[in-house]
C-alpha cells in the first residue's frame, strides 16, 4: 500500500477536516498533562499510564548532556551508551530490551527496521521542546514494539507571541563546541519555530586495550541538527500544522577494517503533519500524515567498503474523540505504516505494512474510574494479532489513588532478527522461523499528594514475556520475567526543590534463571535544585549497582555512582551564563564489554571522565 493512494482515499472521506482544536502547543509547555498515553491531551491525574515528563524549563534548569542523560532520571530506564557521546546507545525499560519500546519524534516512529533500536544517542536536545515517557505496554494504543514502554519527543514550539530569537554558544572539556541558533514567534492564529544547531567534540579512545593503529585514537563527534513548526488555527474549529527534523553527522569508533580508520554516517529525519477540527462539541479528530528516516552507513578511510542500514517509514493517523455526557469518554483510531529497509547486505525481505484499528473507553466518576482498551492489528508477514488493556482507578482520598491494570503487548521481529546472514567464519545470523514477541503486564500504582510541595508516585509491577527473541542466531527463548518495583517522589522545601527516582526489578530468563543481560537491579537518581535570585545551582547524584554483560551471567559489570553539578546566572534579562560539571569524581565505570581477538578476550568500554562545559545563552528582545 502506497502513502498516497492512503491518504488520497482518506481525502475522499465524508467530513475529512478532523482532528482536534484544543491546542496541543499549550499542552506542550505544562508539567501536569499528558498526550502520548492515549494520543490525545489529558491531566497526567487522569491517565492510568505510569507517566514522567520533562518540559523545555526542566532541561533548561537540569543542563543535559544528552538526552540518554535526561532520560536516566526516569525511574525504571536505563539508557547508556558506551564510548561518550554519538556511541550507539541501549534502552531499557523495565527490563525490557532497546527493539521492545517504541520511541517517537511529533509521533513518528523512529525505530531502526534493521537492529529495532532507535539513534537517541543522536538527538540533540537544543531542538526538543518535551519529552514524555510512558513506562509499560501500550500496544493496545500504538501496535507493536510497545511491550516496555513509549518515550516521545516534541520538537522546539514557540513560547509566546512576537519574535523570539535566541543564540546559544558553549564551549567545554575534550575541545567540545555546542553551538545553536533559533528564531520562534506568532500570534493568536500562526505560530512557528525554526532552530539549528552544531555540535562536535574530540571525543575519547572507546577501547583503551585495542592499541592497533586504527583503535589507538580519539573517537570523534559530529552532529549538525535544524527543526521546524508551523502552525495555523483558521477558526475556533480548525487548526492545520507541520514539523520537522533533520539530524545528521558523523561519529568516529573502534575495531575497523584491516587496519582502516571506521566511521559511522547517521542522519534522523522526521516529517509529519496534520489537520484538525471540533465536529461538535462533544466530537473532536485529528488527521496525521508522516514520514521518517533512519540512516546510519559504516565506513572505512582509504578503502570503498560501507554498509548502510536505511529505514524509510511512512505511516497515516486518524484519531476521533468523542467526550460523552457523564464523565464517559471514547477513542476511536486507525493507522497505518510501511517500513522498508534499503542496505547492500541481502536479506530474504525488506519491506513489510502494518495497519490498526483502535478503541479506548474511560469514564472518571468521584470514587472510581476505569480505562478500557482494545486493539486489532494486521502486519503483512505475521498476521492479525489483538491487545488488550484496562484499568481501574480507586480515588481512596482527594490526595491518593490506587491504580490497578493490566495490559498486553506484542512486537515482530526485525528484519536483523529473521534474515541477517551467518557469517562463513563465526555463525550467527537471523532465523527466518521466529514467532512475535509476546506480553503480559500487570501493575499497582500508588500516587499521593502528601503536603503542598511533596509529590510521590509508586508502581508494583510484573510483565511477562512469551517468545522472548535473544541470542546470535536470534531465537524464541521461551519465556522471561520481570519483577519490578519503582517510585518518583518530588519535594519543594524552604526553596530546594528535590527529585528522587527509584527502581528494583529482577529481570530473569525463566528457562535458566539468568539475569537479562545489561540491566542494573537497582538505580538511585537525586536532583536537588535552589534558586537564589538570578542565580541557579544544582546537582545529581546517580547510582547503578552490579549487572552482567552476557545472557550467561559469566561477565560482571560492577556497579558505580556518579556526581554532576551545573549553575546558571540570570546575568540580565537577555542573557544568561551557565556552567555544569559532570562525573565530578572522574569515575571509572563501564556499562559493556567489547572483545579482541578469536576467541575475544573481553576488556570494558570506556566512558567519559570528568568533564565541564561553559556556555552563554542569549535571547534579545525585538
Amino acid at each position: 500500500m502506497k502513502l498516497s493512494r492512503l491518504a488520497l482515499a482518506i481525502a475522499l472521506t465524508p467530513g475529512l477536516a478532523l482532528a482536534q482544536t484544543s491546542s496541543r502547543e499549550d499542552a506542550l509547555k505544562l508539567s501536569d498533562t499528558l498526550i502520548t498515553a492515549n494520543r490525545d491531551v489529558q491531566q497526567r491525574s487522569e491517565s492510568s499510564a505510569a507517566s514522567s515528563v520533562f518540559t523545555r524549563a526542566d532541561i533548561e534548569r537540569l543542563q543535559p548532556s544528552s538526552v540518554l542523560e535526561l532520560l536516566n532520571r526516569v525511574p525504571g530506564v536505563q539508557m547508556f551508551s558506551p564510548g561518550g557521546r554519538g556511541a550507539t546507545s541501549s534502552l531499557y525499560v523495565r527490563g525490557t530490551s532497546s527493539a521492545q519500546s517504541l520511541v517517537l519524534i511529533d509521533g513518528q516512529r523512529i525505530n531502526s527496521a534493521s537492529a529495532g533500536g532507535s539513534p537517541l544517542e543522536h538527538l540533540n536536545v537544543e531542538q526538543i521542546e518535551r519529552v514524555e515517557v510512558l513506562r509499560g505496554s501500550r500496544s493496545a494504543v500504538y501496535g507493536p514494539d510497545a511491550i516496555g514502554g513509549v518515550i516521545q519527543i516534541f520538537t522546539r514550539r514557540a513560547s509566546g507571541d512576537g519574535l523570539q530569537p535566541r543564540l546559544r554558544l558553549g564551549y567545554g572539556s575534550r575541545n567540545t563546541w555546542e553551538r545553536s541558533l533559533g528564531l520562534s514567534g506568532g500570534n493568536e492564529s500562526t505560530r512557528f519555530s525554526l532552530s539549528a544547531s552544531s555540535d562536535d567534540t574530540h571525543g575519547i579512545d572507546r577501547t583503551t586495550h585495542t592499541q592497533a593503529r586504527p583503535d589507538s585514537d580519539h573517537d570523534a563527534y559530529r552532529n549538525n541538527a535544524l527543526s521546524l513548526n508551523l502552525s495555523h488555527r483558521f477558526n475556533d474549529n480548525l487548526e492545520a500544522g507541520l514539523s520537522m527534523l533533520d539530524q545528521r553527522g558523523e561519529s568516529e569508533y573502534d575495531m575497523g577494517f584491516d587496519g582502516a580508520y571506521p566511521y559511522a554516517d547517521f542522519q534522523l529525519t522526521s516529517y509529519s503533519g496534520f489537520l484538525s477540527a471540533r465536529l461538535s462539541d462533544a466530537w473532536q479528530s485529528r488527521l496525521e500524515l508522516g514520514h521518517s528516516e533512519n540512516r546510519s552507513t559504516e565506513r572505512f578511510d582509504d578503502t570503498l567498503v560501507s554498509s548502510p542500514f536505511n529505514t524509510y517509514r511512512d505511516s497515516a493517523a486518524w484519531l476521533n474523540t468523542l467526550n460523552l455526557d457523564g464523565g464517559h469518554s471514547l477513542i476511536l483510531g486507525a493507522d497505518w505504516h510501511e517500513e522498508t529497509l534499503h542496505s547492500n547486505t541481502t536479506y530474504t525481505e525488506q519491506q513489510r505494512w502494518n495497519q490498526g484499528f483502535l478503541a479506548q473507553y474511560t469514564w472518571q466518576g468521584e470514587q472510581f474510574a476505569t480505562e478500557l482498551g482494545l486493539r486489532h492489528d494486521k502486519n503483512e508477514q505475521f498476521g492479525s494479532k489483538n491487545s488488550f488493556n484496562t484499568a481501574l482507578t480507586y480515588h481512596v482520598t482527594p490526595d491518593n489513588d490506587l491504580i490497578l491494570s493490566y495490559a498486553e503487548g506484542f512486537r515482530v521481529p526485525t528484519f536483523n532478527d529473521l534474515y541477517y546472514p551467518a557469517d562463513p567464519i563465526y555463525g550467527g545470523g537471523g532465523n527466518p522461523n521466529l514467532k512475535p514477541e509476546e506480553s503480559r503486564s500487570y501493575e499497582l500504582q500508588w500516587r499521593s499528594q502528601l503536603a503542598a510541595g511533596t509529590r510521590l508516585e509508586a508502581s508494583l509491577y510484573r510483565t511477562d514475556l512469551k517468545d522472548a527473541i535473544a541470542g546470535w542466531p536470534a531465537e524464541n527463548i521461551g519465556r522471561a520475567r520481570i519483577n519490578g518495583f519503582e517510585a518518583a517522589l518530588q519535594q519543594n522545601l524552604f526553596g530546594w526543590q528535590a527529585g528522587v527516582g527509584i527502581s528494583l526489578i529482577d529481570p530473569r530468563d525463566r528457562a535458566n534463571g539468568h539475569t537479562l543481560p545489561r540491566r542494573a537491579k537497582r538505580t538511585l537518581n537525586l536532583d536537588l535544585d535552589r534558586a537564589f535570585g538570578d542565580f541557579n545551582i544544582g546537582a545529581t547524584w546517580q547510582l547503578t549497582s552490579r549487572s552482567y554483560d552476557d545472557a550467561a551471567n559469566t561477565r560482571e559489570l560492577p556497579g558505580h555512582g556518579l556526581l554532576n553539578l551545573r549553575s546558571s546566572w540570570q546575568a540580565t534579562d537577555e542573557l544568561n551564563l551557565a556552567l555544569k560539571v559532570d562525573n565530578l569524581l572522574d569515575k571509572d565505570y563501564a556499562r559493556a564489554y567489547y572483545g579482541v581477538g578469536y576467541p575475544s578476550q573481553y576488556y570494558p568500554y570506556a566512558n567519559e571522565g570528568r568533564t565541564a562545559l561553559v556556555s552563554v545563552t542569549w535571547t534579545p528582545e525585538l
